[in-house]
Formats: C-alpha cells, structure tokens, sequence
C-alpha cells in the first residue's frame, strides 16, 4: 500500500476491524519511512457470473431458480432442505472457483444432475426428464437403463 503523504511502498498494520455493514475491513497502517498513519478500507470485489441461456441472451446467476428447480425435483421425496441447501452451495461453488464470469445453462444443468445422481435417483430422473426433455420413451429409457447400469 502506497503511502498517501510520502508515496513509500511499505507500511504496516496497525489495526484492523470490520466496518460496520460486514461488507469490509478498515486498517489504520503507518509508513516504514514517514511513521505517518492513514486508513485503508478494503472490500471483497464480487464479479458477477453471467448465465448464458439456449436462445444465447444473458442473465447473472441467480441461487433462488437454482433451489427451485432442486425443490421441484425433490418434490414429495425424502430429501432433507438442509441437504438442498449444502447442494445448492457445492454447485454455486464450483461455478464459483472456474475463474469463469460466463457458464452456459446445460453446464449448470449436468453439475445438478451429477449431484442429484448421487443424492436420490428420483429426483435426478425427475430433473433429467425436465432438463433433457426427451422426445420419446426410447430416450427416456436410455437415461434409466444407463442410470441402472451405473448402479451396477
């Protein structure tokens, strides 16, 4: 951090606190050189991740359809929420830690279908029907006949 009255490059922490909001942190620091304090704020740049959608128009990411659709497939199934929720975190982190600002739908669609694979098969043939959504019965079985197959 530059010093703001003699333009060192080095200072030291001196003190630091959360600002009251949470969203950021105040350092009081002083100069190696000039032993002059001043205060830095430093806060947590969130970029926004852009979901582009098949007719290729773009929106950010948004959590809330992400539950959705989770809770549509789990419907009726014996599926904790707090199990949806660690879901829905293990997906927005992964989208999260690519260090990509733009992810396209149908990669968002197999990371939940991977996931709810795992969780309650179901629920995963329920999301598949609506996300793949299969033409006919063949296409369908296909999906069920592979799903047995890993089983085995």
């Amino acid at each position: 951090m530059k010093c703001p009255y003699c333009g060192f490059d080095e200072s030291k922490v001196i003190d630091s606190r959360p600002v009251e909001e949470g969203d950021s942190i105040r350092r009081r620091r002083e100069c190696l050189k000039c032993e002059k304090r001043f205060t830095t704020y430093e806060k947590i740049e969130s970029v926004p991740i852009m979901v582009i959608k098949k007719d290729k128009s773009r929106e950010s990411f948004n959590r809330e359809k992400l539950m959705s659709g989770l809770l549509k497939a789990c419907e009726k199934r014996p599926v904790p929420t707090d199990k949806l929720e660690n879901l829905a975190n293990e997906i927005e982190n992964i989208i999260a830690n690519t260090m990509e600002r733009e992810i396209t739908t149908s990669e968002i669609g197999e990371l939940v279908m991977d996931k709810l694979k795992a969780l309650d098969e179901v629920a995963y043939v329920r999301f598949a029907s609506v996300y793949r959504q299969f033409k006919d019965i063949n296409t369908f079985m296909k999906e069920l006949n592979s799903l047995l197959g890993d089983k085995k």
